[in-house]
């Protein structure tokens, strides 16, 4: 077929050069990292999808505002740029900065949740769902069934199942459940969209129930811009109308600013009201920083400030969005299997249906990670049982996740078209020698932070 790749709505200004390291070299450090893609160094990868966290480029209007960085401990006039982007774009009053997206979920879990809480979702990520259990409480998710099914097509697969979000809050009772959390995109679910109608229709149920509605925001305006181009309602409103129309369904979010916000360091939490702003800010001086610089640099602040107007720029969103799904298009012609329709940030395969001959007590999305390494270089992060099975309390069982996916993160603003046909032509490579790859990985180490072990496992093949 033919195919109409979208031009860089940007020019290239700097360069950082990197290679490909041969064969041995890669099988060196597949050992070295113990077979977990963690543990792999920069300089052993030639095209690095492991995380769209804080490896995008920055514009030269961004390098530029480091310069204006107020360094104050306190009252910075970087931080009051901030608060003023905040405003315009998000619609927030009350502003609290953090030093990355985990930082703000810290802050936030550690101040409003207590032990014995259930947060209803529709799914955390792997840091969001470590946060809870480290206060002792637990997520419920409450997805749309249709995000269990990486085939079917459904325009937001990220949305929250009404009925299962009622459910969740009869069956606990409100006074368990202090905040309601949705996550834009969904990011454990194949990076896939909620609509806006969705949100205001949880909005109602937080209102029902008198429960704040809470959003993981890091990756809005991807959200907002899917909206535009999915939801009928919506196809005559700017991104930026659409991401303020979502922004007021929420009375605060957590945002890793590390994603949508364009920078390489950074998070915020932002609150509609004082009181809750109060609630949350003494425990960002405790493990932060002061109210006004949060754990970042004024320089940090300022870039930050520059970043949030800029995500919302639709020729930049629409270059990010066909990137991604370039990507897609390349790797579906081949029949490799992966969660449709294409997401926001990244490519999330299929682990299961690519080699559903190997066992998901045997991991493998973090299998087929390391043969995508082996094959070209090129690191993604598995995404399935080593990274959410969790242990029944009760019967002691392994509950395994519903999905097993190995996600392709794109970084923005960073790669080429060029640098999306080497990463498929390496992957299609793999799915063509799939049969051959008999071998599984155990755990040999892995710290016993509940929802954390993946991280920093040291995993081994076993034979199969």
């Amino acid at each position: 077929m033919v195919r109409r790749i979208q031009p860089e709505p940007f020019r290239i200004k700097m360069v950082e050069p990197v290679s490909i390291p041969d064969k041995a070299q890669r099988e060196e450090a597949l050992k070295r990292g113990h077979f977990n893609l963690f543990g792999l160094r920069s300089e052993d990868v030639y095209i690095d999808l492991l995380t769209d966290s804080g490896t995008g480029a920055m514009s030269k209007q961004q390098w530029a505002a480091l310069m204006r960085g107020d360094e104050a401990y306190a009252g910075a006039t970087s931080f009051y740029a901030l608060k003023e982007a905040v405003k315009d774009i998000l619609g927030f009053d009350y502003v609290i900065p953090c030093h990355q997206g985990r930082a703000a979920e810290n802050v936030t879990f550690g101040a409003l949740v207590k032990p014995g809480d259930r947060i209803p979702f529709n799914m955390p990520f792997d840091t969001t769902r470590a946060h809870i259990f480290n206060v002792g409480a637990e997520p419920v998710d409450c997805v749309i069934d249709e995000a269990y099914d990486p085939a079917k097509y459904h325009p937001f697969k990220g949305n929250v199942d009404i009925a299962k979000l009622e459910k969740a809050i009869q069956t606990y009772g409100v006074e368990r459940i202090p905040l309601i959390m949705v996550t834009i995109t969904n990011n454990s679910g194949g990076g896939q969209p909620v609509s806006l109608a969705n949100l205001r229709e949880v909005r109602k149920v937080a209102d029902k129930y008198g429960i704040p509605l809470f959003l993981d925001a890091a990756r809005m305006a991807e959200n907002a811009y899917f909206i535009k181009t999915r939801e009928e309602a919506c196809k005559d409103m700017s991104v930026a109308e659409i991401l303020k129309a979502c922004m007021d369904c929420a009375d605060a979010i957590t945002v890793s600013a590390k994603k949508d916000p364009l920078v390489n360091i950074g998070g915020l939490v932002c609150t509609r009201t004082e009181d809750l702003y109060y609630k949350i800010l003494p425990r960002v001086i405790l493990f932060e920083g002061f109210a006004t610089y949060g754990g970042l640099a004024g320089r940090d602040l300022e870039c930050l400030a520059q970043g949030l107007r800029e995500m919302v720029q639709e020729d930049y969103l629409s270059h990010r969005i066909a990137q991604v799904a370039y990507l897609g298009d390349l790797l579906d012609e081949a029949g490799v299997p992966f969660v449709k329709p294409t997401g926001g940030h990244a490519i999330f395969i299929d682990a299961a249906a690519f080699l559903p001959h190997i066992p998901q007590k045997y991991y493998p999305a973090d299998v087929l990670g390391v043969e995508v390494y082996r094959e070209g270089a090129v690191r993604g992060i598995g995404l399935g049982a080593l990274a959410f099975a969790t242990e029944d309390e009760a019967t002691g069982e392994i509950v395994y996740p519903k999905l097993e996916l190995f996600r392709l993160a794109i970084n923005r603003r960073t790669y080429t078209n060029s640098h999306m046909e080497y990463v498929a032509e390496t992957i299609i490579n793999v799915y063509k020698r799939r049969d051959s790859i008999r071998y599984g990985l155990k755990v040999d180490f892995a710290p016993a932070a509940k929802g954390l072990h993946h991280f920093l496992a040291h995993l081994s093949p076993v034979s199969l």
